[in-house]
């Protein structure tokens, strides 16, 4: 096979898996400040759902995540199973699991502000919304940039984790360059 034959091949997987990361990516960083604000609310019922999801999200493997979700559309929910299934479980599990991770990064953030930021802008007549937004936050970002970058990190190898799906992402069609040829070239490439 020739080498741009072999590249044009590993490049439509290499699209699915970015496709995967975007999404993933674009849905999970709001859904992560949303779900970190649940975490630390005076709501204790509100607090416990959250802290329950997040604690499942983040003690179990994505792997399997990514299998319940897939398969428990048929096994539990009796529903047939499409190709569009499959597309939107993935995404679906990438989220809620990154967005697990995600809440417990910007949680962190909030949290390590000191309350004399707090206090400040109560005496300068701020709201709650005001504080958040003009005061805590700016300086959230600059704190929560390194472990968000580690999990950006973390979340691009972990798409290849569809591949146990037979979504047809970069490694999947790798390996099949690979074990068609019989050659270790296209890992190489891959990598």
């Amino acid at each position: 096979m020739s080498i741009g034959m072999m590249l044009s091949m590993m490049a439509q997987g290499m699209i699915k898996s970015f496709w995967i990361f975007a999404f993933t990516l674009i849905l999970s960083l709001p859904l992560g400040i949303v779900v970190s604000f649940g975490r630390m609310s005076k709501n204790v019922v509100i607090r416990t759902i959250v802290k329950v999801y997040i604690s499942i999200m983040r003690g179990t493997p994505l792997i399997l995540q990514l299998m319940f979700i897939y398969f428990g559309r048929y096994y539990v929910l009796k529903m047939q199973m499409t190709p569009e299934w499959m597309n939107t479980a993935v995404i679906l599990g990438f989220v809620l699991n990154y967005a697990a991770y995600f809440a417990e990064i910007f949680r962190g953030g909030i949290q390590s502000i000191n309350r004399g930021q707090y206090e400040g802008a109560k005496v300068l007549g701020f709201t709650y919304k005001q504080t958040m937004w003009h005061i805590i936050l700016p300086q959230v970002v600059k704190r929560v940039i390194p472990p968000l970058g580690n999990e950006v990190i973390t979340l691009l190898k972990d798409t290849s984790l569809v591949y146990v799906l037979a979504m047809n992402d970069l490694m999947r069609v790798t390996r099949a360059l690979v074990q068609r040829d019989v050659d270790t070239t296209p890992f190489i490439v891959a990598a």
